[in-house]
């Protein structure tokens, strides 16, 4: 058998605990992280947390590894299985992903965003909101139109607040 990939679910805020101690056992792990922009009092903060709160995924070669011990490693929860077995994720997936991500596995921009195009907006006070892109400052922000109220209205965003809608 050859190393697959399987979905972890850690405990409450120790992401980085269950992948440093899966990591000592010698699993590798990929913990997707995005930028969110969350309202603390009245501040802004820009925050770095896992695409998927609460899971991470691990590579395990279930004919070799005792992945049995996954389960009382510290920071973990479980491994999530079906009928005792691991639940085996599709490498395509996790393939995809790690293709979206930069070397510390945070989730990079879309690289084919172009004017026109329909995304999502992820974080802030315009969460869940869908608009247009119209136009790039930079790198990193972006301009697009929404409808507020009935009217189109112009806003610029960060890159990493955005998602490509199909």
């Amino acid at each position: 058998m050859t190393d697959s990939w399987f979905i972890v679910q850690f405990k409450r805020n120790s992401h980085r605990v269950a992948a440093r101690n899966l990591g000592q056992q010698g699993f590798k792990t990929f913990l997707p992280m995005q930028s969110c922009i969350r309202k603390n009092r009245d501040k802004l903060l820009t925050i770095i947390e896992p695409l998927f709160p609460g899971y991470m995924f691990v590579s395990i070669d279930l004919g070799k590894e005792p992945w049995h011990k996954i389960n009382s490693t510290l920071g973990v929860s479980r491994l999530i299985c079906q009928e005792g077995i691991p639940m085996k994720v599709p490498e395509e997936i996790v393939t995809a992903l790690m293709s979206r991500c930069d070397s510390s596995g945070k989730l990079l921009p879309p690289a084919s965003l172009t004017s026109g195009d329909s995304v999502k907006i992820l974080s802030g006070s315009l969460a869940n909101f869908i608009a247009t892109v119209e136009t790039f400052e930079n790198k990193q922000r972006i301009w697009v139109l929404m409808e507020i109220m009935g009217q189109s209205t112009r806003v610029q965003v960060a890159l990493d607040q955005i998602k490509l809608q199909n």
